[in-house]
């Protein structure tokens, strides 16, 4: 093996090896095991979260295949429709032109153009991080069988009476010239303004008032409602109002909608523009105004002097027109919650338009019952309550979208607007034997890109055929996704899946949080404290990193703060890590909490990790090269090992059931770093350097290096895929071990044998020289005397069982914890000056004459203590500002708390070892 681990050298290299050779496809005779990934926007590239989702799905399908499971984790992206098609027009907007220059089919064509040049990135980032999906049956969601199942279960839900056609009130993105489901609206809190307008009585008795929002929409409005129990207006209800600039009467009316106590108690009521308005203009037969162009214009409609204005300068000159009337009540501050598209970032304004809906109640209901009955079981439990809350209250699907890249929606018309459904033009006359002369002109329209992936978990394995695969591995194991996604996929795919396969898509729902950065905050451009992962694995130079981020940007103003924000965040660059250390790092985060906090210490951790795995190895290889065959015996540490590996390896199979990963990674950690480094590499060497150690024992701890290195691999593996791998190829020969590669050997069971191999008397001696060792150690520290120095120990108050053990394990202490003899104090004797450690009843004296200088040492120790207690002071000071505790992050006065309490835990120390310095006076 080399003398160092570095990644790069062998990452791309053993994961070309398994895709080549096939590894990643299901084999075996075991039971079926499926996930579906969540299929990555094909204009994607790898993100945080992308990167810790599919290293929790990587982890559970190397586990299961190394259990003799047939694994299949099914890859394939998504057609992303409205994602994709802004990608395109831009490049288009760069060469002059625009989507109408080309016409529908060729920019269809320039789409795909693209996505077979540049889409798919996110692709080789996947193998990257190692992911082992079966390239093989990679999918996309506009691949001719996916698209066939899109068009067969429209077709189907259509002519059972779940789809239809309606003009309703959508969600409409005036950039983007289409409708979005609430799901794809994301509403903030933005500083903005109340108008009070007077609408006068057509009687000439007074007016009232109303406020809004958005002026631009009284010119739409129907009717002024109150509540039918609001006394001050009660006597007022039938009675018209004459609406200013537009001249048009319009009614007061009661609905119990209206809150007698917001504003003056009275509404204007806008149908056209206002889902709340829209249903009470239903409930009161109210007319219907638009005044709004697709665009978000003023429509042609409205008093001519406001047509073709932007909606938002319509609104400063309606106020102003208010004011020069004398109408204007008053304007005050306001704050307002602003619907924004999730993909433009424009103001989404409510619009009236015909569209496709599926009718989603007959498909909710089983898709309850199926989380209610256990078929299927969130991971945590607690998300069963947010998705019966949505289930129980779930509005019709809008699902047609004004975009040309998509699954066009397989509906045609006549002149006359007849609605005819079916496969194909062909198909719809034939089945409603229509002549050639009547003329037909398809559905301009596309699907929702979430209808398609709804289908994702039977689609992909070739339904609507009955396909062997679909028979294997429908329904699929377990989902593993965000909980930002239960409504947008999750709940579709549940309704979809029972509805054509009759039995639910997925066992369990392994719902994992969302990755913030160190302090608890959204990782985002603009604040600097992004990360790709694949900086992370190659490592990237500060100059570089904030070129990276500021080329090319769609935003050219804002390269100058992100350029700040990313030298302040990253002043040295991102350091080389390897993608087994930030996996193991994901792994160790993937608890059941909401938000995941990433550290760059923790990787930087992990990578040392890796390099403690990669030196254990180097010391087993060159130990082991020499006299491992043939007649063993072995020794208490061997025996104590074995079980300790066994221990864990049961551990972890529990933890991998539970999905709870982070404990995985910490079982794998302590038992590699702390028990198998830390302690039984040391314990071997007073066997294996020793030339009057018997050959037996030798050749039993060789076995055992070999043998547990071995198993540890295997268990490390579905965490670490390529450093496990790499070191498994040269230690599985040692072993007897026959295979191509660790992912197609057995996952490590506990060993039956155990109990006869692992006798208690030895694992008992192996934990009390460990206590024995810690102990002189704590001694050590707490006298600062040199770790290399060999010392005296007595024991006091000691039992046969501990005289046996100090007796038989004189080396192990001797080499291991530098102990240079054991005595036992007789029955009478007086203690001398000495440092303790307690070992449960027995007590270890380590005699301090002639090892240190006390008054040199209580100097030391006192100026130590001055010095932190200065710092507990100003920090105790700090957080005693409720200024400071009030005003500054909350990360930061966390941070303040935990290290004023670190100063106090010193404090404590130091001022204990001055208490066992003045013993020694």
């Amino acid at each position: 093996m080399d003398k160092t681990y570095r990644p790069q050298d062998i990452e791309q290299r053993l994961y070309a090896r398994w895709e080549k050779s096939g590894w990643f496809a299901p084999t075996g005779d075991g039971q079926p095991f499926c996930i579906m990934i969540p299929p990555p926007n094909v204009t994607g590239t790898l993100h945080m979260g992308h990167a810790f989702q599919d290293t929790i799905m990587d982890a559970l399908t190397r586990y299961h295949r190394m259990r003799g499971d047939r694994s299949l984790w099914q890859p394939g992206m998504d057609h992303a429709g409205i994602a994709t098609q802004m990608v395109v027009e831009r490049l288009l907007n760069q060469e002059g032109k625009s989507k109408h220059d080309l016409g529908r089919d060729a920019f269809v064509e320039r789409v795909w153009q693209w996505k077979d040049e540049s889409g798919g990135q996110i692709a080789k980032q996947l193998r990257r991080m190692g992911a082992s999906v079966d390239w093989q049956r990679d999918r996309f969601t506009m691949d001719e069988g996916l698209s066939a199942a899109v068009q067969k279960v429209f077709i189907a839900l259509y002519d059972d009476g779940l789809i239809y056609r309606g003009k309703r009130l959508v969600n409409w993105d005036p950039v983007l010239h289409t409708a979005l489901s609430d799901l794809e609206v994301l509403s903030a809190d933005e500083d903005g303004f109340l108008y009070h307008f007077r609408y006068p009585l057509a009687s000439g008795s007074g007016h009232l008032v109303v406020a809004t929002t958005r002026p631009e929409t009284m010119l739409g409005d129907s009717a002024v409602a109150v509540h039918p129990d609001d006394e001050r207006y009660r006597h007022l209800v039938g009675e018209e109002i004459l609406l200013p600039i537009v001249g048009r009467s319009i009614p007061v009316i009661a609905d119990d909608y209206v809150e007698p106590e917001f504003g003056s108690g009275c509404v204007k009521i806008t149908p056209a523009h206002d889902f709340n308005d829209y249903e009470i203009g239903k409930r009161h037969q109210l007319p219907i105004y638009n005044v709004l162009t697709d665009s978000a214009a003023m429509h042609d409609d409205v008093p001519e002097r406001y047509r073709g204005m932007d909606r938002f300068d319509a609104r400063k000159a309606i106020v102003a027109e208010f004011k020069s009337l004398g109408l204007l009540d008053k304007i005050e501050k306001y704050t307002v919650k602003i619907p924004r598209g999730d993909r433009s970032g424009a103001i989404v304004e409510p619009y009236l338009t015909d569209q496709w809906y599926v009718s989603i109640k007959p498909l909710a209901e089983p898709a309850i019952e199926a989380v209610s009955s256990g078929r299927i079981r969130f991971v945590p439990e607690n998300w069963n309550k947010t998705y019966f809350e949505w289930m129980n209250n779930i509005e019709d699907w809008c699902i047609s979208r004004q975009l040309w890249w998509g699954h066009r929606i397989p509906a045609w018309y006549d002149d006359a607007g007849t609605i005819y459904v079916g496969a194909s033009e062909s198909e719809v006359r034939a089945k409603h034997k229509l002549t050639d002369d009547i003329r037909l002109q398809q559905d301009p329209d596309v699907l929702d890109t979430w209808f398609s992936s709804a289908l994702w978990p039977f689609s992909t394995l070739g339904w609507p055929e009955k396909t062997a695969a679909l028979k294997e591995f429908y329904p699929t194991s377990v989902l593993v996704t965000g909980f930002d996604i239960i409504f947008f996929w999750v709940a579709r795919m549940i309704m979809m899946g029972l509805r054509f396969m009759g039995d639910v898509p997925f066992r369990e729902i392994y719902i994992h949080g969302l990755i913030r950065d160190q302090d608890g905050q959204k990782m985002s451009k603009s604040k600097g404290n992004v990360l790709d992962p694949i900086d992370l694995i190659d490592g990237i130079d500060l100059e570089s990193l904030v070129a990276k981020r500021t080329t090319g940007m769609m935003q050219d103003h804002l390269a100058p703060q992100i350029e700040a924000a990313t030298r302040k965040h990253f002043p040295n660059g991102i350091a080389e890590y390897g993608t087994d250390a930030l996996r193991f790092t994901f792994a160790s985060l993937a608890t059941t909490g909401r938000d995941i906090r990433f550290d760059l210490g923790r990787i930087d951790g992990y990578r040392n990790f890796c390099n403690k795995l990669w030196n254990a190895a180097r010391y087993v290889l060159m130990n082991t090269e020499t006299e491992c065959a043939g007649a063993a015996r072995f020794s208490a540490a061997d025996h104590w090992i074995q079980s300790r590996f066994d221990a864990t390896a049961e551990n972890v199979h529990r933890h991998f059931g539970n999905y709870r990963l982070d404990l995985v990674a910490q079982e794998i950690y302590d038992f590699t770093w702390h028990e198998f480094c830390d302690w039984y590499l040391e314990l071997s060497k007073p066997v294996l350097q020793n030339d009057d150690v018997a050959i037996e024992l030798m050749r039993g701890t060789r076995q055992t290096l070999i043998r547990i290195l071995e198993a540890l691999l295997r268990l490390i593996h579905p965490l670490m895929p390529f450093i496990s791998e790499e070191i498994w190829q040269q230690v599985a020969p040692r072993a007897g071990i026959a295979g191509e590669t660790i992912m197609l050997q057995p996952y490590p069971d506990v060993d039956p044998g155990v109990g006869a191999r692992a006798a208690t008397t030895d694992i008992a001696d192996i934990e009390w020289i460990r206590s024995f060792i810690l102990g002189i150690r704590q001694i050590r520290g707490e006298m600062d005397i040199a770790p290399g120095k060999s010392l005296p120990v007595i024991l006091d108050n000691a039992g046969d069982e501990d005289l046996r053990r100090a007796r038989e394990h004189a080396a192990l202490l001797s080499r291991v914890g530098r102990v240079a003899s054991v005595t036992a104090l007789a029955k009478g004797d007086s203690p001398p000056d000495a440092a303790i450690a307690l070992l449960g009843e027995l007590r270890l004296l380590v005699p301090l004459k002639g090892l240190i200088d006390v008054a040199a040492e209580r100097d030391r120790v006192k100026k130590q203590l001055a010095k932190t207690e200065a710092e507990l002071a100003k920090s105790e000071a700090k957080l005693a500002n409720q200024n400071f505790v009030n005003n500054a992050p909350a990360a930061v006065v966390l941070q303040e708390r935990e290290r004023s309490a670190e100063f106090e835990s010193q404090v404590r120390e130091l001022r204990l070892q001055l208490t066992k310095l003045a013993e020694l006076d």
